[in-house]
């Protein structure tokens, strides 16, 4: 009876709790909440546990600037809980966000999780979430989603294929009659190519520079394939700490210095599209050949790659509207439609 009667005074709600960003979709109102997955905490010595300060896009501007008592962490790795009690504390914080109901309602929870989470990864999320005050907690693997999102007809007899690229994972998956035929996931995305970047500044400029600054080259200048023209290519001025002097310096860096740079992340990236295609039964690949591969994801928006993706299976490759929000908004689509699609979701317990 209380759940039924829940139904009525909670705000559902789909969560894509990605290494990078976290996006919360609540069911009649759409995509309400986009922020970093980053949380600053302080440690209080005097009473043996962590104090939690800010949340979101607020921690990410604490990011590699916090003194030594305070550390701004991202409590997901890889897709998946690292940090279980800041983890926790986010979830509670982005559900308190968004939903403005009586603290007694619970919503029901749909949350995503990459295909390589383990039985034991899965149980945590879903128990961060129970713990945030879910009535519900349903896990739906991300690539299912980023398929409903991008609109792929992944009911019909037809073969689809997602590649979806977040912050810790890159995954890709071959849908077919609303099931997954074949799917991989590899510990290599977004975070790996800022990760890249540094090495490379590190390396051939004897500068270091942070996380944040990273980020910002790779969606400026970043690019997967070299550009045919030097001459005109782009650059961009970038500070860190000089690693022979000590003292800040700036310097430039171009466009085919960072492709060298993603080279090998790029390639790997590449190389599980094409191990999935080599898997893929026949009758599905003539379909996936007629269709194309739908790219989503923040890692997908990487310039080039889906010319470097067409250059190295012959097959077209596109970038769905707002690759960021379809993992978000397929979630959102089940929970609209729950009945029709618990079939696809799992519950731990």
């Amino acid at each position: 009876m209380y759940n039924w009667l829940m139904k009525f005074f909670s705000a559902d709600m789909a969560i894509d709790l990605g290494t990078a960003n976290t996006l919360i979709y609540v069911k009649g109102r759409g995509i309400v909440l986009n922020e970093p997955s980053v949380v600053a905490v302080a440690e209080n010595r005097l009473l043996g546990r962590k104090e939690i300060l800010a949340v979101g896009a607020e921690a990410k501007q604490m990011f590699g600037r916090t003194p030594g008592s305070i550390t701004a962490v991202r409590p997901l790795r890889d897709g998946v809980i690292a940090d279980f009690e800041v983890a926790e504390e986010m979830i509670k914080y982005f559900i308190r966000k968004v939903h403005h109901r009586s603290p007694l309602t619970a919503p029901l929870i749909i949350i995503c999780v990459p295909s390589c989470a383990t039985q034991v990864e899965r149980r945590a999320i879903q128990e961060a979430a129970d713990a945030a005050g879910a009535r519900k907690v349903y896990i739906v693997e991300e690539s299912t989603a980023a398929a409903i999102g991008a609109g792929l007809p992944v009911e019909k007899p037809l073969g689809s294929m997602v590649l979806d690229i977040g912050g810790g994972t890159t995954e890709v998956a071959v849908m077919s009659l609303g099931g997954i035929v074949y799917s991989n996931a590899v510990r290599t995305a977004g975070d790996q190519m800022d990760l890249d970047i540094i090495e490379f500044v590190r390396k051939n400029k004897n500068l270091l520079i942070g996380e944040n600054t990273a980020e910002e080259i790779k969606k400026k200048i970043g690019t997967a394939i070299s550009p045919k023209d030097k001459a005109n290519e782009l650059t961009m001025k970038i500070k860190g700490r000089d690693l022979l002097s000590g003292t800040p310096r700036e310097t430039v860096i171009t466009e085919s210095q960072i492709a060298s740079a993603l080279a090998q992340t790029v390639t790997k990236i590449v190389d599980t599209v094409r191990h999935a295609l080599e898997l893929t039964p026949p009758e599905l690949s003539a379909d996936i050949a007629d269709l194309g591969i739908a790219m989503t994801g923040g890692g997908s928006l990487l310039r080039g790659l889906d010319a470097a993706i067409r250059a190295a299976t012959g097959l077209p490759a596109f970038l769905v509207d707002d690759p960021l929000a379809c993992v978000a908004r397929g979630s959102g689509c089940m929970l609209t439609s729950l009945d029709k699609n618990k079939h696809i979701l799992q519950t731990m317990y």
